[in-house]
C-alpha cells in the first residue's frame, strides 16, 4: 500500500493513539535518495567495512566519498533509492552502477544492497531490491550483475536467487580481510 506523507502521517498517529507501534505495523518508504540521506548511507555502510566481509572495502568511506558516487550515479540516470522508517529513519538504501566502463557495457550494471543491522530480516532488502529491479529496468538496464563474498553473506545470495538471478561464477581469493582470503560469487539476472 503506498501513501503519500500527509496520510502516512495520519496513519502513524491513529495507531499511536490505538498503543501500536508504527514501527511495527507500517512498511517502509522506499523512495529517490537525496543528498540529505547521504549521513545515514555513510554510517551504514560504514558499519559494514568495519564488522562484515560484505564489502570488500578497509577503510572507513567519508561524505565526499559517497557524494561524489551518489551524484556520479544520478547524471548516469541510473536509480539510487533508500528505505525510510515510519519515523524517518533511513534503514537501508540500493542503487546500481555501471558493470564496467568500456562503452559495450553501458546497459549492464552491479547491484548494491545495504542495511541497518536493525533492518535485517524484516523483507527490507526484498523491498528495496524489487524497487531497484524495476527502476533499473526502466532506466535501460538490461543485465544486472551481482558480486557477492563467497562468505559471509549467504543471506545476499539467497536473497538474489529469489528474484531469479544465476549464479554465474566463483572466482576464489580475490580478496583479503580481516586476515582471511574472500573469493566472490557472480550472480546475473537478465531485464
Amino acid at each position: 500500500m503506498a501513501l503519500d506523507s500527509e496520510s502516512r502521517w495520519r496513519l502513524v498517529r491513529m495507531m499511536r493513539a490505538r498503543g501500536r507501534s508504527s514501527e511495527e505495523t507500517l512498511e517502509p518508504l522506499i523512495r529517490l535518495g537525496t543528498e540529505a540521506d547521504l549521513p545515514a548511507m555513510v554510517e551504514i555502510y560504514n558499519y559494514y567495512i568495519q564488522n562484515s566481509v560484505v564489502t570488500f572495502d578497509i577503510e572507513p568511506m567519508v561524505y565526499e566519498d559517497w557524494a561524489s558516487k551518489f551524484q556520479w550515479i544520478n547524471k548516469l540516470g541510473l536509480p539510487f533509492i533508500v528505505a525510510e522508517s515510519p519515523s524517518g529513519q533511513i534503514i537501508g538504501f540500493a542503487y546500481v552502477a555501471p558493470w564496467r566502463q568500456k562503452a559495450a557495457f553501458k546497459r549492464t550494471v552491479e547491484d548494491s544492497v545495504y542495511l541497518r543491522p536493525a533492518a535485517i530480516g524484516k523483507r527490507v532488502g526484498t523491498k528495496l531490491l524489487a524497487e531497484l529491479l524495476e527502476r533499473a529496468k526502466a532506466a535501460g538496464v538490461k543485465e544486472v550483475v551481482a558480486v557477492i563474498s563467497d562468505k559471509g553473506a549467504e543471506s545476499s545470495i539467497a536473497l538474489h536467487e529469489r528474484f531469479g538471478f544465476k549464479r554465474q561464477g566463483h572466482l576464489g581469493k580475490v580478496g583479503f580481510k580481516f586476515g582471511r582470503w574472500l573469493g566472490t560469487v557472480l550472480m546475473q539476472k537478465s531485464l
